[in-house]
């Protein structure tokens, strides 16, 4: 924010200002927010400006902040020092493909009920004993691959049924 020195015994009546704020147009926020602070804003939004606007008069008015407030504000809004995990696209070079040498997080299963990959899920179903192999991405039945319990149930018995349920994973014994 640009500092205009208050000149001496400046004051400002925020209920005057706000009146003649309401008054004006979008644009004519814009124009008042250029005047205030020496920079075209960035958004339209017209409470966010009106209050900006008044902030900004009050702090020319008054005096605004000290210079060591302001140093400290900055100190406290450097985010590079605060940000624990890099951004996603620091590992990307173009087209989404990962960095030579960079780390790539793999996603791993959490859900409890699912068995680790390599197991098989047995049920009973209409005379038939359905066999199940758990995958590193999905699941396996008569050769053929599913994304999720529920698409091998659906597959299995001709209707939408909760895969957990169908198989009998988790919840209640």
């Amino acid at each position: 924010m640009a500092y205009f020195p208050p000149p001496e015994g400046a004051t400002i009546d925020v209920a005057v200002e706000l009146e003649q704020l309401a008054a004006l147009s979008v644009g004519g926020l814009h124009d008042r927010y250029a005047e205030v602070f020496g920079e075209k804003p960035r958004s339209r939004h017209r409470q966010y400006l009106m209050r900006r606007i008044i902030w900004g008069l009050q702090a020319n008015a008054e005096g605004g902040l000290s210079e060591r407030a302001r140093r400290r504000a900055e100190e406290l809004a450097d985010v590079a020092d605060v940000r624990v995990t890099p951004p996603r696209w620091a590992f990307l070079e173009k087209d989404n493909v990962p960095r030579a040498g960079a780390t790539v997080r793999v996603p791993v299963r959490t859900d409890p009920r699912i068995p680790p990959p390599g197991s098989l899920i047995q049920r009973q179903y209409k005379g038939r004993t359905l066999i199940v192999t758990v995958l590193e991405s999905g699941f396996e039945y008569l050769g053929q691959r599913y994304r999720s319990l529920t698409a091998v149930a659906k597959a299995v018995a001709g209707a939408h049924h909760n895969g957990f349920r169908f198989f009998k994973l988790g919840g209640k014994p």
